[in-house]
This record gives C-alpha cells, sequence and structure tokens, in this order.
C-alpha cells in the first residue's frame, strides 16, 4: 500500500531545482516540489509526500491528523516510512 504522507518543509534546498528537504517524523529527505510551484513552498509549510514528491500543501491540523490515522495503520505506516528513506530525490 502507498500512503500519501506528511512532511514539514526544513529547508529549500535548490529554488532553480525545486527541491526541498522535508522532515516526516525524524526522517529527512530530499523531495520534488516542482508540482507546488504556484502554492509557495516555504520552510515550516506542511506538504503532502507520495514517493518523492509533494502532492498538496496543507495545514498543521490536517498533517497532525493525518499523521495520527497512518500511525494506527500499524504496519501500512511503517512500510510507507521505509519507503520514504529509500526513494525520492537526492
Amino acid at each position: 500500500m502507498c500512503l500519501g504522507i506528511p512532511g514539514q518543509v526544513v529547508d529549500i534546498t535548490d529554488p532553480d531545482a525545486y527541491l526541498a528537504k522535508v522532515d516526516v517524523n525524524g526522517v529527512k529527505r530530499a523531495i520534488s516540489v516542482r508540482l507546488l510551484t504556484d502554492s509557495g513552498i516555504d520552510i515550516g509549510d506542511w506538504v503532502l509526500v507520495h514517493v518523492g514528491f509533494a502532492l498538496a500543501k496543507i495545514d498543521e491540523r490536517e498533517a497532525t491528523a493525518t499523521l495520527d490515522a497512518v500511525k494506527r495503520m500499524g504496519r501500512a505506516y511503517t512500510d510507507e516510512l521505509d519507503a520514504f528513506r529509500s526513494t525520492g530525490v537526492g
């Protein structure tokens, strides 16, 4: 199962290549934010991440609720976190 998982932008690593570093439950990974160029992504923003791409900008309340929900999924959550560690840009 593949899930979109919330991550918080901690750095804009390469604005010209649309790359940002996000933190998902302590795991930091470079991802593409190209799909959200019209959203104005900044450090501290929350995004929904799937296979190395930010798909949507979300607020902190939604991010917290989503993380709580996926954590309750048990194995699906740990599988998604493992996938996040091993995929993405850079």
